[in-house]
């Protein structure tokens, strides 16, 4: 394991997507992110089936540094529940993980 995760969100728009990933380089519990959008969701929520365009954040960071970015991510998200799933980064390039890694670190 390299000790390093890919967090993913979703937001209404593209703005709130911008703004949820920019605190979260800027404070660096992030190293960084993207944002893809618009995409298609398909789900079920509050037990009915929908449908609706979202803007997904990826962000990368450090399993040690996880726990402070869902906190983060929880209370500066526009929704009351939003998806936030996290998965390990199981292999990269050295340098790469390296950046994800050193970022944390001013």
């Amino acid at each position: 394991m390299t000790g390093c995760v890919q967090v993913t969100t979703a937001t209404e728009t593209r703005e709130q997507a911008i703004a949820l990933a920019g605190g979260a380089v800027q404070q660096r519990l992030a190293a960084g992110a993207q944002i893809v959008g618009p995409v298609v969701s398909v789900f079920w929520h509050l037990g009915q089936y929908g449908t609706g365009e979202e803007w997904q954040v990826l962000l990368k960071t450090t399993t040690e540094r996880y726990a402070e970015l869902e906190a983060h991510l929880l209370e500066q998200h526009p929704w009351d529940n939003p998806e936030l799933c996290a998965v390990p980064i199981v292999e990269g390039a050295d340098r790469c993980l390296e950046w994800i890694r050193a970022s944390g670190n001013p």
